[in-house]
């Protein structure tokens, strides 16, 4: 075990990580001064996840327990996260498993985080939709269309719809790896 020096007075944990771990213990005044926080919303009904044009702000999952939640973080904390990866396993996606439980079964498929779903989704529905411009004179039509089509591509890999989503013990993710995150470290 090792831990990064703390300067916080309050909470003599924090800084708190794994060697080679990039999940850290901090409280929130610490993780503040290093950025902002944003609200993550967790079982909103689908019509507000497609009116959310910022992808990465909520999901249709419902959140599990404090207490549960808790604990899926403190066992990462303490056996490791997995290699970062932007679009397979980044912050999002273990916020979202501790709060949820939920992993995507086929690590092949698209983002597992709204973010990263994002990146994909944005050019790609500007891509689908440029064969409208022939079809409809106004450009607020084409971008009322494109806005429509990327909100419903992210709306197609929100964690809370796949079909292809289980719901998966933190204990049982070094026993399953691929149905967790990739072997051979952590983050």
């Amino acid at each position: 075990m090792s831990s990064i020096p703390s300067s916080c007075e309050t909470f003599p944990d924090c800084g708190f990580r794994q060697p080679d771990s990039g999940v850290v213990l901090s409280c929130l005044d610490c993780f503040l001064k290093k950025g902002s926080i944003y609200s993550f919303e967790y079982g909103v009904p689908p019509t507000v996840f497609i009116a959310k044009v910022r992808g990465g702000t909520c999901t249709t999952a419902a959140s599990d327990p404090s207490e549960t939640v808790i604990h899926r973080a403190m066992y990462l904390l303490q056996n490791g996260f997995g290699n970062y990866d932007i679009f397979q396993n980044n912050c999002e996606d273990f916020a979202m498993y501790c709060k949820t439980g939920l992993l995507i079964m086929d690590r092949l498929g698209v983002g597992r985080s709204g973010q990263a779903s994002s990146v994909i989704g944005a050019p790609l529905a500007a891509i689908l939709s440029t064969p409208l411009k022939l079809l409809m004179p106004s450009p607020v039509g084409v971008a009322t269309v494109t806005a429509g089509m990327y909100c419903m591509s992210r709306y197609a890999t929100d964690i809370g719809v796949r079909s292809d989503v289980i719901k998966v013990a933190v204990e049982d993710l070094a026993t399953k790896p691929r149905l967790g995150w990739p072997s051979g470290g952590n983050t």
